[in-house]
């Protein structure tokens, strides 16, 4: 039997993922049981599970400023990201995006033969360099709104004004993957012709995400079969998923203004608490560059990796970076992009709250990040 630990002291881990928000949990379950439709069907059962699928792409749209056939319901953040990349860029120079975006649009525009722009040392697009590598070849620009590292919000309303100065027919695409649990997207994104979320950074499953499509963004599709999402998606639409999903951004964007509060509270207290209690640890950017929901720290001394696993013996749940290059064993190409050695890179911990943390996380972490960095350093 597999040893999984049930019950963590505390979890600070949800720019990984978050646990499923009640709603989320609710809406889903009738749509694992008796509302078993295909949403392509026509008869009275499949009819029932269009009309649930319908509904929540009508929500959605809503809640990301969107016309409902502007979603195009994905399995999550990688494919929304790759189906935004492949789906308009082909060929050398058709695609930029900055050098700190998610692995699903860094390495799909590198595939694509596409260029990397360069960040300063927070972590922030260089607008001199993107404009100086803006030209006609351009079909696809894509920086992100959120970094997933380090939290650092991107100027993307300049990066939209700039686009369309210097490669008016060149799209922009924005991964709001860790944004949506924070920031009003609809208003950030107003803009932008291509936004990819995914439903388990909010509260909602794993395997269910969508890509905004503007109609000025028409898309080559990356996966071929059935009709579906206007055939810009082929395959049978996750029913139970999407719904969930459309719960999830709905709680998410009802309490956003009262969990960001409250994560605003604890993430001062935690990181407050950390500096004070334990001698040489350092923030990757200014806490005004991000979003409080992520905390990236470099710990001298100390390396992440090793840290990790004191800290989840500890009963604390943290990560290195990137969810999807745990194991990897190489450094942080976000922070190595921002200008920090390997040997820096390697001695940094990303601390992530969300709607579920508590301030029993807090005092946990208090009490076992000292006691983790000290075994180590002796």
């Amino acid at each position: 039997m597999t040893d999984v630990r049930r019950d963590p002291i505390a979890y600070l881990d949800h720019a990984a993922t978050t646990p499923m928000c009640a709603e989320a949990v609710a809406a889903m379950l009738p749509f694992l049981g008796d509302s078993y439709g295909n949403a392509s069907g026509s008869h009275s059962v499949a009819r029932a599970a269009r009309r649930a699928l319908d509904d929540a792409r009508d929500l959605l749209a809503q809640l990301l400023g969107a016309s409902p056939g502007e979603v195009v319901f994905t399995s999550g953040g990688t494919e929304s990201d790759n189906l935004a990349v492949f789906g308009v860029a082909d060929g050398p120079g058709a695609a930029l995006c900055s050098a700190v975006e998610h692995p699903a649009v860094l390495k799909a525009c590198l595939a694509v033969g596409g260029g990397v722009v360069a960040v300063d040392r927070r972590g922030v697009v260089d607008l001199d360099v993107l404009a100086d590598l803006l030209d006609e070849r351009v079909r696809l620009v894509s920086v992100m709104l959120v970094n997933n590292e380090t939290g650092v919000r991107q100027p993307l309303e300049s990066v939209v004004s700039l686009v369309r100065e210097r490669a008016p027919g060149a799209l922009v695409h924005t991964d709001a993957v860790q944004a949506f649990g924070w920031l009003d997207v609809a208003a950030l994104t107003a803009g932008v012709d291509l936004v990819s979320v995914s439903a388990h950074k909010f509260g909602g499953p794993k395997g269910v995400g969508a890509l905004v499509a503007r109609d000025r963004a028409a898309l080559r599709p990356i996966s071929r079969g059935g009709p579906q999402e206007r055939e810009r998606r082929a395959g049978t639409q996750n029913v139970a998923g999407i719904v969930a999903m459309a719960a999830a951004a709905e709680a998410t964007a009802r309490g956003r203004d009262d969990a960001g509060r409250r994560v605003r509270e604890l993430s001062t207290r935690l990181l407050g608490g950390i500096l004070e209690a334990v001698p040489g640890v350092h923030e990757a950017v200014p806490r005004q560059d991000r979003i409080d929901a992520i905390c990236n720290l470099g710990i001298e001394g100390v390396e992440a990796e090793e840290l990790l696993v004191v800290l989840d013996e500890l009963g604390v749940c943290a990560s290195a970076g990137s969810a999807c290059a745990s194991g990897a064993m190489e450094p942080s190409h976000v922070l190595l992009a921002m200008g920090r050695t390997v040997e820096e890179a390697k001695r940094h911990v990303r601390l992530s709250l969300g709607h579920a943390s508590t301030a029993s996380d807090i005092d946990a972490t208090l009490v076992s990040f000292p006691k983790a960095v000290e075994r180590l350093r002796c």
